[in-house]
Formats: C-alpha cells, sequence, structure tokens
C-alpha cells in the first residue's frame, strides 16, 4: 500500500489550496479529486469571486485579513496577480434581517477602513446605482475580485511543483481511521495516509456517515447571469465596485471583469437539489426575479447575456467547519459553506498546519465540529456569520 503524510480529498478551490500549503512545507502529499480537474459541478469554476473584509463578524473579518496576505503571498509564488480591488458597496435595509451596526462594529473592532453612506452619497460616487431611502450602505476600500478559476489551477500547478501527487479522476469510495492514520479507498487501490483532509463539499457526508458523522448540508444549484449595458465603460473596475444588498433576498454582483459584462445573482436561491440531481439547467424564476432587481436597482444593467449554475452546501449558519473530527482527530474537514473563495489561500494554510503541527496561527475556534452542530440547533437569526455572500 502506497503510504503518505496527508491525503487531501477534494481539489476544488480549498483543497488544492490544501495540497499546495502542504507540499510547500515539504509534506509528502497525495491529493485526489472524482471528476477531471477545473470541472462545473461543484462551486471553484468560472471566473470572478468576491473578495472582502466586510463581514458582521469579527471572526470572518480577522480571517479575511489572514487571506489578503495569503493572497499577496501567494502571487508572489506564482508570479502572477489573482486579485483585483475596486472598492466595495454592501446595501442593508434598515427594515430588513441584517444591520450595518453589525458590520462597523466588526469592521473597527479589527481596525479595517469603512464608511457608512446615504443614498443620496451612494449616488453622487457611483451613480450607476439607484438606491432608495432607508438603505445604509458600507462601503470598504479593500474589497475587490478574485479571479476563480486561474487561480485553483495555480495552487494545483504549485503543488505539483513542490512534490505534490495529485490524481484527478480518482473517486475517494470511503475512508477508515485506525490507530495509524487513514487507510483511503479508492478503485485504484487503498492508501495509507498519516491525516486525511475532505475539502469534499456537497460530497462531504458519503464519507462522513459511515463513521458515525454527519454535517447538516443543504445543496442546492446556484445561478450566475451576465448583463451587457449598453455602455460597459461606465462599468469598468477604475468607476463601479463589488456590491452586496443583504436582505431577506440577497444579491450581489461585479464591474466589467475581462468582458464587457457585468455579473450579477441572488444569493442562496434555494433551488434545492442534490449533486445526483443537478440539473445544470438555470431556473426561469430566478433569473426573473434577478432581472427585476437589476432593473431597479442598477437601471443601465443592460439584457441578460447568459446564466451559469454552481453548486452551494450550505452548513447551519453558513458557518465554516475547519478542523478535525472530535472522534477522528485524523480526519480534518475543509468546509466553506458557499462564501469561502476569497479565504480559499487562509483556510488551504489553516487545515494544512492542522495536518502537520496540530495547530494554527489563526483563532478558528468558532469553526469547529462541535460549534457546527450546536448551530444546526440553534433557531436561524439575521447578521452575523448568516451574512455571508460569495
Amino acid at each position: 500500500m502506497e503510504t503518505f503524510d496527508v491525503a487531501v480529498v477534494g481539489m476544488g478551490a480549498l483543497g488544492s489550496a490544501a495540497a499546495y500549503h502542504l507540499a510547500r512545507k515539504g509534506v509528502n502529499v497525495v491529493a485526489f479529486e472524482q471528476f477531471e480537474l477545473g470541472h462545473v459541478r461543484g462551486a471553484s469554476h468560472d471566473t470572478s469571486r468576491i473578495i472582502r473584509t466586510s463581514y458582521g463578524n469579527a471572526a470572518y473579518v480577522r480571517l479575511a485579513e489572514s487571506a489578503y496576505r495569503d493572497w499577496a503571498e501567494f502571487e508572489e509564488v506564482a508570479g502572477e496577480r489573482f486579485t483585483s480591488i475596486t472598492g466595495g458597496l454592501v446595501f442593508i435595509p434598515e427594515d430588513g434581517p441584517y444591520s450595518a451596526d453589525d458590520f462597523a462594529h466588526s469592521l473597527g473592532d479589527v481596525g479595517i477602513p469603512y464608511e457608512l453612506l446615504s443614498p443620496a452619497e451612494v449616488h453622487d460616487r457611483w451613480p450607476q446605482f439607484s438606491i432608495p431611502e432607508g438603505v445604509e450602505t458600507v462601503y470598504t476600500p479593500d474589497s475587490g475580485i478574485v479571479h476563480a478559476a486561474r487561480s485553483v489551477t495555480a495552487f494545483q500547478m504549485q503543488a505539483r511543483v513542490h512534490g505534490a501527487v495529485i490524481r484527478p479522476r480518482t473517486p475517494v469510495e470511503r475512508i477508515t481511521p485506525d490507530d495509524r492514520g487513514v487507510v483511503v479507498h479508492t478503485p485504484d487501490g487503498d492508501v495509507r495516509a498519516g491525516k486525511v483532509i475532505l475539502a469534499t463539499d456537497a460530497w462531504t457526508n458519503a464519507l462522513l456517515e459511515p463513521l458515525g458523522a454527519h454535517i447538516p448540508l443543504v445543496t442546492m444549484q446556484e445561478q450566475v447571469t451576465y448583463f451587457k449595458p449598453k455602455d460597459p465603460d461606465a462599468f469598468d473596475p477604475s468607476a463601479f465596485p463589488v456590491w452586496i444588498w443583504e436582505d431577506e433576498s440577497c444579491f450581489y454582483g461585479f464591474p466589467t471583469y475581462g468582458e464587457p459584462t457585468i455579473k450579477a445573482a441572488r444569493d442562496v436561491g434555494n433551488n434545492y437539489m442534490t449533486p445526483e440531481q443537478r440539473t445544470f439547467v438555470p431556473s426561469g424564476e430566478l433569473l426573473a426575479e434577478l432581472s427585476s432587481f437589476m432593473g431597479t436597482t442598477i437601471p443601465d444593467s443592460g439584457e441578460v447575456l447568459r446564466t451559469v449554475t454552481c453548486q452551494y452546501a450550505l452548513t447551519p449558519d453558513r458557518r465554516f467547519v475547519l478542523g478535525p473530527l472530535d472522534e477522528h482527530p485524523d480526519v480534518i474537514l475543509a468546509l466553506g459553506a458557499g462564501h469561502a473563495f476569497k479565504f480559499t489561500p487562509a483556510i488551504g494554510r489553516i487545515v494544512a498546519e492542522r495536518a502537520v503541527d496540530g495547530t494554527t496561527s489563526d483563532d478558528i475556534s468558532s469553526f469547529t465540529f462541535a460549534d457546527a452542530l450546536a448551530a444546526a440547533a440553534r433557531p436561524t437569526t439575521g447578521g452575523g456569520a448568516a451574512a455571508a455572500i460569495e
């Protein structure tokens, strides 16, 4: 049986970053992906993702600070830029479930610059928006865009450069923890590892349940739509920021990025389906809802050009789960709950540190397996970690 120090299961964003950090530490690492690398069945494909520190929970703000440093370091290693700073707006209706005060307090506690703006102030600086009265806006100048598919490919390439063994089209059928680590079972043979990191998103419980463990996950098909404005220059990143609308129904969007279109979506469309049920067919109802919102909020957003689907696997409160199983400490989870891409290099580093060193320099005390189970037992409330888009 082949033997490795650490096995990574799942080579989307988080697994690819974990494999890179492990290999860079000199660890003998093998990584498995059930599909081809760069596939479209999960949540790490397509182009743009929002990067931001603007959360209504200081734990996420601090982790985002770490992620910014890790993105900068990885860009140095890769010799390539993956992030673009545009500034970012979070629109929060005063009668909605979220509070601008939560964002202000969490950003202020961590020392992140921000501004609170009125609708008139927003319109003066970004006339592309039409924001009604009764909406508070949080502006953070450090917000921007990270390239999704290109950065994942770079993590995989750098993992290989540093010695990682990556095996695409190799599904992991089950894992068996024992007193010497974990046996990883695949159709191509078994592998023994001292630790295993599961970055398996919607497929996580298929590997956990035989161990007597379970994460309450809600899976759904999400979709993003590209609009073609008549005047793309008005939506250039130099003139138009990334944005989020935080309300009962949440929306988010981008300036132009590599093409003369702007991308937008509703977050958590509740188009429930398992990975096996997924259709890849966009919902006409969700598209109509988004188009109506865009026509009201960004009147010159233009006509619909195309819609792309992805997959969400949401934990309770959309809380990250970063760390070992209570009963099987050699099995480490990396679950991002549909808003982790901005944190990719930090989460990859953190789970690599947990696997090799048993600890990490970042405070992830709120993101344990036990915390996720406790969150599942509590009623859902507005604000905080739940306000976690893109």
